[in-house]
């Protein structure tokens, strides 16, 4: 029983840790003594980071996303002479489903693992427990404002995408001729085509993928054991942040 016990509470560790932490993260931030200078020159550096060094990464992908996707969704379905389905199809395909995917893995790969080695780092070199034996909570001083920045970072860097990844696509479909509207009417049809909830869905979806990789790459760094290297670690944060960005969207495709 002990042998069981131990492997399930080595399983589960991580997800319940999650919880309590993403709801600690939501309790502590809504308090105002909680955003100090030290938390709030965190947050700065942190976001600053966040946006700043995903944003070229975000408008290479959504260039191709929009040269892809948009574009061909654009000509097949002109071609079969179903042409008002366009802003439904980009709506449904594009902005709610890739997007969210695409910008959590640029998130992760370009600041989470970052957020991830850092912290790690700190851990294993002892800093963390030196931080306690002062007095100094390493949850609120690096976790709180780094998550923070991930959200504010993932909902930016998510708007940015399906922007650019739409307006790529019709400058690409306009200049070869199979869409004559203009850009306003373009995207006056793609904003027609979302309900009342994709308004509501769609941020949504940004903001808990930044939350997700943030909260996850911080507490992987804390929470690491004493054999542990950089190269255990970053694999391992690496494989659930990809797990939690899929985790949002498959919750939210299943629900909405």
């Amino acid at each position: 029983l002990a042998a069981i016990g131990r492997l399930t509470r080595h399983q589960v560790r991580f997800a319940l840790v999650l919880v309590g932490a993403g709801w600690g993260v939501l309790r502590e931030t809504l308090r105002p003594y909680t955003w100090r200078r030290t938390v709030r020159q965190e947050f700065r550096l942190c976001l600053r980071q966040v946006v700043g060094g995903g944003f070229l990464s975000v408008l290479v992908t959504a260039t191709l996303a929009g040269l892809t996707v948009v574009s061909q969704a654009a000509y097949w379905l002109g071609f079969a002479g179903m042409a008002q389905m366009t802003g439904s199809i980009l709506v449904s395909v594009l902005v709610r489903e890739i997007a969210p995917v695409l910008v959590g893995v640029i998130l992760l790969g370009r600041s989470g693992m970052l957020s991830l080695t850092e912290i790690g780092m700190l851990t294993l070199g002892g800093q963390i427990r030196a931080m306690e034996a002062q007095g100094l909570d390493p949850f609120l001083l690096l976790v709180l404002p780094r998550t923070f920045a991930f959200t504010v970072g993932g909902f930016t860097l998510g708007i940015i995408f399906a922007t650019v990844s739409l307006l790529m696509g019709f400058i690409v479909t306009h200049t070869a001729g199979v869409i004559s509207t203009s850009v306003w009417t373009f995207f006056s049809n793609v904003l027609r085509a979302m309900s009342a909830w994709d308004f509501l869905i769609i941020p949504l979806k940004f903001v808990l993928v930044g939350y997700c990789i943030g909260l996850g790459s911080c507490l992987t760094g804390l929470l690491v054991d004493r054999d542990d290297t950089i190269a255990t670690l970053m694999p391992r944060g690496f494989a659930r942040g990809i797990l939690l960005v899929l985790g949002v969207n498959i919750v939210f495709s299943l629900g909405f």
